[in-house]
């Protein structure tokens, strides 16, 4: 039966001899028995016979009323456990309180003190209220206790302070052991310090003035430094930065104003600080306010306008298009793609069209008369001499050689005998009522 008891606790918690349950019980042990609680030659504070009486009372009536061993045996039939309620078969080992009552039963696992949760050592426990308690945490139901002496108080005088109760004169610094009644004091850690060993264990040194910042100032810190209240001031200016914005700087902190004044980039428009919070334009190097960025034109801020560079200077598309964009010969709108120069005057190349027919003369052959653009066929229909052969316009483009006698006009290949059909380019010829005749068909 012991090994299936044991079977069913914490493995950590078996007290096999050796294990880490064997040191389990053993802290157990002295944590929910204390020696002081069980017999009055331990307690070193019961300074009179009246306080002896009062632990004679506690401790006759925890021993008659509250506490008792559980005793291990198997249920008799199917029942529940009375801590997590679940089922154990009939036969099923369980500890029963018999302060409880004999139908009353738990889990060998579940057989703990309700206020610290731990197993019950050697199935010691305490009832109050129908609940299990340990021997400690069912005697501070009772009576409160010390935490400086770990004794129970009977005395009628405490004092009370961190939540907790202690004998009279046990309320003493963590580290001088000065008794702390009607003393101020500060709790680190959950240890009462005087104010003395307190500032002299754990307070801070102001950077400013190297003093102490005691419990009576505030402690204003900023990266593992620390300052009093009246020190956190503007290294330049001494203005107080409590509760104000500041930047550090070459170990020394200053206001925003100070540190902007002192270190902050410079518009290079105003050549005033960029503080917190502004906007900066940042272009080919040099950086502005939002304001400052202006067109060298109309002197209005850029802003999220697009701009065109000029001249070391930036100009507003508007005004650029206004003094300084190529415009059309013909429609005077600005060229902003796709132009065409003829005779050094820009054109949008829908504009540069022949005089005559309107056709565009991009990509296409033309030539001018009186200034005037024209393609090929409108020049030649318009201008050109014609050919006494063939009727067609004489041109020029594409080197086209003419021939020219007496007001009259051929085209090169054109120039022939009107009979034989001879080229009569480069030699003698004669004329017969208009045709051209070689000197052979001549003479026929």
């Amino acid at each position: 039966m012991i090994q299936d008891y044991m079977d069913q606790l914490p493995n950590n918690k078996i007290p096999a001899i050796g294990s880490p349950g064997e040191r389990y019980r053993d802290l157990q042990l002295i944590r929910q028995l204390p020696k002081q609680d069980l017999a009055v030659t331990y307690n070193i504070m019961l300074a009179n016979a009246t306080e002896k009486k009062e632990y004679k009372i506690f401790q006759e009536l925890r021993d008659n009323i509250a506490m008792d061993i559980g005793l291990v045996k198997e249920t008799p039939v199917l029942t529940v456990c009375y801590l997590c309620k679940g089922e154990m078969e009939e036969g099923d080992l369980a500890v029963y309180a018999s302060k409880m009552g004999q139908n009353v039963c738990w889990h060998p696992a579940c057989f703990v003190c309700v206020q610290c949760e731990e197993l019950l050592v050697d199935l010691v426990h305490c009832l109050h209220s129908k609940k299990l308690y340990c021997q400690r945490h069912y005697a501070e139901l009772i009576r409160p206790r010390c935490p400086a002496c770990d004794e129970l108080i009977f005395s009628g005088e405490y004092t009370k302070a961190m939540e907790q109760n202690y004998h009279k004169d046990h309320l003493a610094c963590h580290n001088c052991d000065k008794k702390l009644i009607a003393c101020r004091y500060i709790l680190k850690e959950e240890n009462p310090y005087c104010i003395p060993c307190y500032q002299e264990q754990f307070a801070h040194n102001c950077e400013e003035c190297k003093k102490p910042i005691g419990p009576d100032y505030k402690d204003l810190s900023y990266k593992d430094r620390h300052w009093h209240e009246f020190c956190f001031k503007c290294f330049e200016c001494q203005k107080t930065l409590v509760d104000q914005p500041f930047a550090p700087k070459n170990e020394n902190i200053f206001c925003s104003e100070c540190h902007d004044d002192k270190f902050a980039a410079r518009c290079d428009g105003c050549e005033k600080p960029f503080r917190g919070g502004m906007k900066k334009f940042e272009y080919r190097g040099k950086q502005w306010h939002e304001e400052c960025f202006c067109c060298m034109v109309c002197k209005e801020p850029i802003r999220n306008k697009s701009f065109i560079p000029r001249d070391q200077e930036v100009v507003c598309v508007p005004c650029y298009e206004d003094q300084f964009a190529q415009k059309c010969s013909k429609c005077s709108g600005v060229i902003n793609k796709g132009g065409v120069a003829y005779k050094n005057q820009p054109w949008h190349k829908e504009c540069f069209t022949c005089t005559n027919c309107n056709k565009e003369l991009a990509k296409e052959k033309f030539t001018s008369r009186e200034e005037k653009p024209y393609c090929a066929a409108c020049y030649g229909d318009l201008f050109a001499k014609k050919c006494c052969r063939c009727s067609n316009a004489i041109t020029g483009f594409g080197g086209t050689k003419f021939i020219s006698f007496e007001d009259r006009n051929w085209h090169s290949d054109c120039f022939v005998c009107s009979k034989c059909e001879a080229s009569m380019v480069g030699r003698g010829f004669l004329m017969n009522e208009g045709s051209v005749l070689c000197p052979e068909c001549g003479r026929s």
